[in-house]
């Protein structure tokens, strides 16, 4: 009658197999000398070039700082800027270059106010667009997203590392638990077959 407890027995197995094969992935966090070896999780040991290679991807294939440059440079983009710009020129003709030079209020009228403005308006949306550019191709140059990756992944803890991949392979990781115990049955229930076959 034991011979039928083979397929469970051996669907704990690799079940629990697969558990401590997935804990050994960040576990232990730091080296442990266990019968004269070093043993460390995967990932905290090799944090370092994991944080390089997901460095490396993001930057090459994930995010461009040139997108990112055309966006900011993305007229729509500028044009959501206008009504800010042109509250801030009002606000200027009206109220401040009056307080700062109080004799040009008495020469200068509604309507040339309106006029000065337009003129403004017209030259900062020609320059917008350049200053935008000098920023971000200046900008460029200081960025180096693979390695701001690179130090953002090397930094993080191992607690930290380790909840993030969770959060993302927990399902996969799940899966490959319980996937562990079904050939650990099916190969118990192999054994039980041959076993009562000879």
């Amino acid at each position: 009658m034991l011979i039928y407890l083979i397929p469970f027995i051996s669907a704990f197995i690799g079940y629990f197999t697969n558990w401590i094969a997935i804990k050994m992935l960040f576990h232990p966090k730091n080296p442990v000398n266990i019968l004269g070896f070093k043993v460390q999780g995967i990932f905290p040991k090799r944090q370092q070039q994991f944080a390089q290679k997901l460095g490396v991807l993001v930057a090459n294939e994930l995010i461009h700082f040139d997108e990112i440059a055309d966006k900011l440079r993305d007229p729509k983009q500028l044009a959501a800027l206008t009504p800010t710009i042109e509250k801030h020129i009002d606000t200027f003709l009206s109220v401040r270059l009056k307080e700062k030079i109080p004799v040009l209020s008495m020469f200068v009228t509604g309507s040339t106010l309106d006029k000065i403005k337009d003129g403004m308006m017209e030259e900062i949306e020609s320059l917008l667009p350049q200053i935008i550019t000098q920023y971000t191709d200046g900008l460029s140059e200081q960025i180096d997203i693979e390695q701001m990756v690179t130090e953002k992944v090397s930094n993080f803890s191992s607690d930290k590392l380790e909840e993030i991949l969770f959060a993302i392979m927990k399902k996969e990781f799940r899966f490959v638990e319980i996937l562990g115990g079904v050939v650990g049955f099916i190969i118990g229930l192999l054994q039980v077959a041959i076993t009562l076959l000879q």
